[in-house]
């Protein structure tokens, strides 16, 4: 029997990209609820039950308000906002984050997509700790630009148009100034950290991509070690996968510059490690769409373990 898939927000930003990611995917039938019946709250609830997956792509509190409608149906969910990321009774849809990670997302009920921050931060900082490396209470920086699209409509608007009354010029602006971002609790509750990082993150006048910084006093981690042991400890827990490619130290050294763009229009992930051997500091970096692995890409990731599990 062919899967039906419900897109619970097709029409926002990140639910467009899924419904283009699976237009042409013959293997599964795409529930769409009539534009003319977007808000009818009874036709939205029996599309959520008759889906075999809901991928909510909505605000946190219309997310909680989806899962009531929910109740005794037996539809699986993938929720892409953040109202469920650190749920214990929701399986974090990070499938690279562990050994098996992907085969509990493949088992789940539900799936708590990741966030497009989060993504980056953690692929950088749980391999280190799970490797002994990073200490958990570790006061971890992280820093981050996206491009902004992340912001959704609201913000293309905003960033696009020069007669929108809220339009923003700025060619790159900070926000999050109060150090109270919702990422935050994420990232530290699938970082592995017993101490809250703090999160500063900016927005780039370009539509898609993202960089995620993570910088370090190797003297302050376990053991002092070198770039190439941060390398290896990153390597060792990427293999064997084709999504997050951990870049060679000698390829980041020869980098002048790094494009928050490069990735953009894909699913994939790269992560570098910069420095100089005997200074003592690294910077960890991590390189994605915000769009694809940051969102979408991750949801329709995480749709397929689902299915084939």
């Amino acid at each position: 029997m062919t899967p039906k898939i419900f897109i619970d927000g097709e029409h926002g930003t990140t639910g467009l990209q899924i419904r283009e990611r699976l237009a042409l995917r013959a293997d599964l039938e795409v529930l769409s609820i009539p534009a003319s019946e977007r808000r009818n709250p009874a036709m939205r609830a029996e599309y959520l039950r008759r889906a075999d997956i809901a991928i909510l792509c909505l605000p946190d509190d219309a997310s909680r308000e989806a899962m009531t409608m929910l109740d005794g149906a037996a539809t699986r969910v993938i929720d892409t906002s953040t109202a469920h990321r650190t749920h214990p009774d929701w399986v974090y849809g990070f499938a690279e984050m562990d050994r098996d990670q992907a085969r509990k997302i493949a088992a789940a009920r539900f799936v708590g997509n990741p966030g497009c921050y989060p993504n980056g931060a953690i692929g950088l900082i749980r391999p280190l700790v799970a490797a002994g490396i990073l200490p958990a209470d570790y006061p971890v920086t992280v820093n981050a630009v996206s491009g902004y699209t992340g912001g959704g409509k609201q913000m293309i608007a905003q960033m696009e148009d020069p007669a929108n009354p809220d339009h923003i010029a700025a060619p790159h602006f900070l926000y999050g100034l109060t150090l109270a971002h919702k990422h935050v609790a994420e990232m530290q509750a699938h970082g592995g950290l017993s101490r809250r990082p703090i999160f500063s993150p900016s927005v780039g006048r370009f539509a898609q991509g993202m960089l995620v910084q993570v910088p370090l006093y190797l003297s302050d981690l376990n053991g002092a070690p070198t770039l190439a042991d941060l390398h290896a400890a990153l390597a060792a827990h990427y293999a064997g996968q084709g999504v997050v490619e951990v870049v060679a130290l000698e390829e980041s050294a020869k980098l002048p510059r790094l494009d928050p763009t490069e990735l953009a229009g894909t699913d994939r992930m790269k992560l570098f490690v910069f420095g100089t051997e005997g200074k003592g500091q690294a910077n960890l970096v991590a390189s994605l769409d915000n769009l694809g692995k940051g969102a979408s890409g991750a949801a329709v990731q995480n749709m397929d373990l689902m299915l084939a599990g």
